[in-house]
């Protein structure tokens, strides 16, 4: 029960709200609702000024989603970042079948997120269809904790010829060219919100991360004759973006055929003026 009042907090049309997105009711019960939300960030923030709101315990995603409205209802500069462990989902209890079942058909993992994830997607499609004169950004981006993409070194000091032939290969077996550009971005202190875009050179995918802050090329083999081409398409979008700032560019060590190759890229992109150049 609240103390408010108003009809738009009554706890029941939490759920009705839910239900709005296509949902079961038994799929999440007793979700927030999207009026309480709205009042507590009415009441947090200031009207112009820009304002983080974060969310520990997400759940169903109402805080999120009354973000959303107030960001398409009156212009307001919010960015949620909300926070869910993933809860797992069985088929056991009385109050979790539902939403077994709604994972199960839409083919999504078998925790909270998943809930979570789908309502912000519904809630996102549901306020562009609605007419408005307000350009916000719907989308969200979806990160999950995880160790570094980069192998620790740890060494076997009684075979220490093994252990540097089992480094070759800097970076964590399985994790995707995205997983290593997000901890790039983490470790280079730029934030996770920023445009990430891609192009191709020589066959290999190039990633510009914050208009030409970054740039990374992660392929698994860069040949001694693509060198050229790709270090040139670095350089042509390099230019075409202008950043303001010192610009990075990273590649995979292991890409290399040998240290010939990584040496002349370097070369090519310091004459003309990106003198920061890692590999991984």
């Amino acid at each position: 029960t609240s103390a408010w009042t108003h009809k738009d907090v009554n706890s029941e049309r939490g759920s009705e709200q839910f239900v709005e997105l296509g949902f079961a009711k038994e799929v999440f019960p007793r979700p927030k609702p999207i009026g309480t939300m709205r009042r507590v960030i009415e009441l947090g923030t200031m009207p112009d000024e820009e304002a983080i709101i974060l969310d520990f315990f997400a759940g169903s995603g109402s805080f999120a989603h009354a973000a959303l409205q107030l960001a398409a209802d009156n212009k307001r500069k919010l960015r949620t970042v909300s926070i869910q462990l993933p809860e797992a989902i069985d088929n056991e209890s009385k109050e979790s079948k539902a939403a077994f079942e709604f994972c199960k058909e839409n083919s999504l993992p078998l925790n909270i997120c998943s809930i979570t994830r789908e309502r912000l997607r519904r809630a996102s499609t549901l306020l562009k269809s609605e007419p408005t004169t307000v350009d916000f950004d719907h989308g969200f981006k979806y990160f999950r904790l995880a160790g570094s993409n980069i192998n620790q070194w740890k060494p076997d000091r009684t075979d220490l010829e093994e252990t540097l032939l089992s480094h070759k290969e800097h970076l964590v077996e399985g994790r995707t060219e995205q997983d290593v550009l997000y901890e790039l971005l983490l470790k280079r202190g730029i934030e996770l919100t920023v445009p990430i875009e891609e192009r191709q050179a020589a066959g290999k995918t190039i990633y510009s991360i914050g208009y030409g802050v970054l740039f990374a090329c992660l392929d698994t083999s860069i040949a001694a004759a693509d060198v050229d081409d790709v270090a040139q398409g670095i350089l042509a979008w390099h230019k075409e973006l202008d950043p303001e700032t010192d610009t990075h560019v990273f590649f995979r060590d292991s890409a290399f055929a040998d240290d010939i190759a990584k040496t002349n890229i370097a070369a090519i992109l310091e004459q003309n003026g990106i003198s920061h150049v890692r590999s991984l």
